[in-house]
């Protein structure tokens, strides 16, 4: 699977987002090792603490099914800017690979891509103690 497809499907997982409260529509799609692919969108709750971003639905899908190796991940929200994963999306993704590559795109279908231990360092880790 190449960049474009992948971030094609984040794009499409976008579309499937329940945020009525901040309109921030975002999909993530995220490529195993395996070669098999999760798909997330955010979905968001009167409750803010309920809410749950596109990029932990996708990992948990993939958790959920028994895979936990994981390749790269796209991002999308049809936004101005780069739409990057939150910290908590960032400690939750270093749990399983420090060297995810992540694809953030916005809505002009530019997009840029970073290791996660670039956008994490000095992750907090339970293997540290």
């Amino acid at each position: 699977m190449n960049d474009r497809q992948l971030l094609l499907m984040a794009k499409d997982a976008s579309e499937k987002a329940y945020a009525p409260y901040s309109r921030f529509f975002v999909g993530a799609a995220l490529e195993c090792e395996d070669g098999s692919v999760y798909t997330g969108c955010n979905v968001e709750n009167a409750a803010l603490g309920s809410s749950m971003c596109a990029e932990r639905v996708a990992m948990y899908k993939a958790i959920s099914e028994g895979n936990q190796e994981f390749k790269r991940m796209a991002i999308y929200c049809d936004s101005e800017s780069y739409c990057m994963p939150c910290g908590a999306c960032r400690q939750v993704m270093g749990e399983f690979s420090e060297e995810l590559e992540l694809l953030c795109a916005k809505g002009s279908g530019s997009y840029v891509s970073y290791k996660l231990s670039e956008l994490l360092p000095h992750a907090f880790k339970f293997r540290d103690f």
